[in-house]
């Protein structure tokens, strides 16, 4: 499993904390757990606070600062995101980004993770599409992607009726990333650890499970939460049930952690 970085770990524990507030004590144990010093905890938070990433709101108490803020609320609704479609009518909703600047990498980067989150993939160079099944539609979605940071040049729009060569295209724009396959992989992964968690040292249960939930809470934030045929929502349910289930424990066993050892 791969080792996070102080920022990442930060960045994720800001995102998941109780009352989305973290304390710098909270950070320097956790970041124990994974063989980072405190100097580095200390210089990473720093770093973050300087880039408006985190804010101080207290007495070495932080929570997500206001450059994190939005991706943070749409990232932190990831446990009721499989509630937010509708059934699909077959229409999409398409994105024109043709018009908007092209020179600016943060700007692009913006842009790509704000499609990205809603499932969006390229149909023709720069139109990007999605199922029309998402809860508030397309002003609901326009908004979305608006407070990412797509761009308020862009054009958001719903479209139907595609000629069968794009249509036959923009069912199969998904298919590369075998969703349920995936889910059943990594369901059974999940799954498995539960089973022997037991046998595991207590700090290698820390950071496995860390690091097995962050996958598994980041694979349901990007999933493009698809409608029938295109992938079996029932499946999908089944999978983020299993996500859930998984965090839940994650979050037991850090609070008693953190419990145990600010105790002392």
């Amino acid at each position: 499993m791969n080792k996070p970085s102080p920022r990442l770990l930060l960045l994720r524990l800001l995102t998941v904390a109780d009352n989305s507030t973290l304390t710098a004590t909270e950070a320097i144990l956790a970041g124990s757990v994974f063989g980072m010093t405190e100097n580095s905890i200390r210089v990473t938070m720093a770093r973050l606070t300087q880039a408006e990433l985190a804010e101080a709101i207290g007495p070495a108490t932080y929570q997500l600062g206001p450059e994190a803020q939005k991706l943070g609320d749409d990232v932190a609704s990831w446990h009721t995101s499989d509630r937010k479609t509708i059934k699909s009518d077959g229409s999409w909703i398409a994105v024109a980004t043709g018009g908007l600047p092209r020179s600016n990498r943060t700007i692009l980067r913006a842009r790509d993770r704000a499609l990205s989150l809603l499932g969006f993939r390229e149909l023709d160079k720069g139109l990007y599409i999605r199922p029309n099944n998402l809860q508030g539609g397309i002003d609901s979605v326009r908004k979305r992607l608006l407070n990412l940071g797509l761009g308020a040049e862009a054009i958001v729009f719903k479209a139907c009726d595609f000629d069968s060569i794009r249509q036959k295209k923009a069912l199969g724009l998904w298919s590369d990333m075998q969703l349920e396959r995936y889910y059943e992989d990594m369901s059974y992964q999940l799954n498995n650890w539960l089973k022997h968690m037991d046998n595991l040292s207590h700090d290698a249960a820390l950071r496995e499970v860390f690091t097995l939930g962050d996958a598994g809470i980041r694979s349901v934030i990007f999933d493009p939460l698809l409608p029938e045929p295109l992938v079996n929502e029932a499946a999908r349910q089944q999978y983020f049930n299993t996500v859930r289930r998984f965090n839940d424990e994650g979050r037991r066993l850090w609070l008693d952690f953190f419990d145990a050892n600010i105790a002392k």
